[in-house]
């Protein structure tokens, strides 16, 4: 390409999306280690009046706060709740935020799910990874934390404060898990997420 054609904003915005794109990419590495050595935090909660968010009515069940590395995020367009609840995120603590074991573990998300795929060589049993990583889909209780939960990377350690919540909407109810233990469908947290903290990336991650 001749180096004019480098000063032409058509080129720079072709340019610009794709290299946010790869950089949305790129995982934050923090070396050896549980980077969120702590376990979610949970209180329930009773009389709380519902939430109207929208056209649903959100349930708080309990309060909740969570320190955890991000395992994974997808965004969600066209699911019946993909505009309450736009993003996942697949989040891990304890032994699921050490690199030491993620080198061995691939996390996907998919269908409102986390899937995880595992190498010979976990240094922890299935039963512990299983139990410190957890799917939550967000319903962002501002703008401004809907902003920030699209900027997260895959790696970024992020502290979440909140509520569980059921959903009522249309006639039907959308469940949140109450406990860390369970599997398959509904044992996914529903996150009416009100302050979302990031730690600083390391200086090795792009900014």
């Amino acid at each position: 390409m001749h180096r004019s054609a480098w000063r032409s904003p058509w080129v720079w915005g072709l340019a610009l999306p794709a290299a946010l794109w790869v950089w949305s990419l790129l995982e934050v590495r923090h070396g050896p280690g549980p980077v969120a050595p702590g376990r979610p935090a949970q209180a329930p909660l009773e009389g709380r009046r519902p939430i109207e968010h929208g056209d649903a009515l959100l349930l708080p069940r309990a309060l909740y706060q969570v320190e955890a590395r991000v395992l994974a995020s997808e965004r969600y367009r066209i699911d019946p709740m993909a505009d309450l609840a736009p993003h996942d995120l697949a989040l891990g603590w304890g032994p699921m935020s050490d690199e030491r074991v993620l080198e061995h573990v691939y996390v996907d998300q998919a269908h409102r799910r986390a899937y995880t795929r595992t190498e010979p060589g976990l240094p922890i049993p299935g039963r512990l990874m299983s139990l410190t990583f957890t799917n939550v889909h967000v319903i962002p209780a501002t703008r401004e934390v809907s902003r920030a939960v699209a900027r997260l990377r895959r790696g970024d350690v992020v502290r979440l404060e909140g509520l569980l919540v059921d959903v009522e909407r249309g006639g039907s109810t959308w469940k949140t898990s109450l406990i860390r233990h369970d599997y398959g469908d509904g044992a996914c947290e529903i996150l009416y997420l009100m302050r979302l903290g990031r730690r600083p990336r390391p200086r090795l991650a792009l900014p």
